[in-house]
């Protein structure tokens, strides 16, 4: 079998199409980079979606956090500190065993059943717990960038006579936003590394079709031998870092193109240990 009829059998498997058997004997080189690449769309998924709903509940929750009531900081500041606090690992096995216990039947609400086996499942439950994961470390990056927003941008938007929601969405957020960034890349980073945990936690892949991870074990238990399947998927992560690193780069140099080249913050890769 050529390279190029393995990439059209196997390119798209973890999603459903093409070949449903994988591959039992004589793996190739070419198989193992085919499937594990295959795998990574859902760890582009899972990173992507999170990523993109967290950035708003983040923003949300850091303002919150800011506010004086204590009826809405509170709430903020204990979501924020669970979810830290917590390793994610452990996020998903309570996340999973709570899920598990919802009826199988479902559960009647006005008159309907809403159906809950899908909730179990890694493409919803999962998402939902990195989701939830990402909004509280990056809450805190954004509250940290709110409170440090300069005292005289505020007091230039009261001079033009903004206020409100016009000063939050015209200074405040922007201003936040770019000083923010370069921390919310790591955060970008490290929630993509994170959604290899996905394979570990109790949600199941969906027929088979599973990450990167899933297939990179594959071979490594089938041919005994973790030095191939392994940095290969290493090897798709980085790729993947350096894909996250050029775009965030790109919205940087936009958040910050009214500053000089001197003044505009610097993207730097700060690698943490655990999550």
């Amino acid at each position: 079998m050529s390279c190029l009829q393995t990439i059209a059998d196997y390119g798209l498997r973890s999603v459903g199409i093409g070949e449903r058997l994988l591959p039992r004997s004589d793996f190739t080189m070419c198989q193992q980079f085919t499937l594990i690449g295959s795998g990574m769309v859902w760890n582009l998924y899972f990173g992507i979606l999170a990523l993109l709903f967290g950035f708003f509940l983040a923003t949300t929750l850091a303002v919150a956090k800011s506010v004086e009531s204590r009826w809405v900081r509170k709430p903020a500041e204990w979501f924020i500190f669970l979810f830290r606090g917590s390793p994610l690992f452990i996020q998903f096995f309570l996340a999973y065993e709570a899920f598990a216990m919802l009826p199988r039947a479902g559960i009647p609400i006005l008159g309907l059943t809403v159906d809950t086996n899908w909730i179990t499942r890694a493409w919803a439950g999962a998402l939902f717990v990195l989701f939830l994961n990402t909004s509280a470390y990056a809450a805190e990056i954004f509250y940290g960038a709110l409170r440090s927003v300069p005292k005289g941008d505020l007091e230039a938007a009261d001079a033009y006579g903004l206020s409100g929601w016009s000063k939050f969405r015209r200074v405040t957020w922007p201003t936040m936003l770019r000083l923010a960034w370069p921390s919310y890349t790591n955060e970008a980073i490290f929630l993509f590394h994170a959604t290899t945990l996905v394979f570990f936690s109790g949600f199941p892949a969906f027929r088979q079709e599973g990450d990167a991870l899933y297939y990179a074990k594959y071979f490594a238990d089938k041919t005994f031998n973790p030095f191939i399947p392994y940095p290969i998927a290493a090897f798709y992560f980085i790729l993947l870092t350096l894909s996250v690193i050029g775009i965030f780069g790109l919205i940087n140099r936009r958040l910050n193109r009214h500053l000089s080249r001197e003044r505009r913050m610097k993207m730097r890769f700060r690698p943490q240990i655990i999550r």
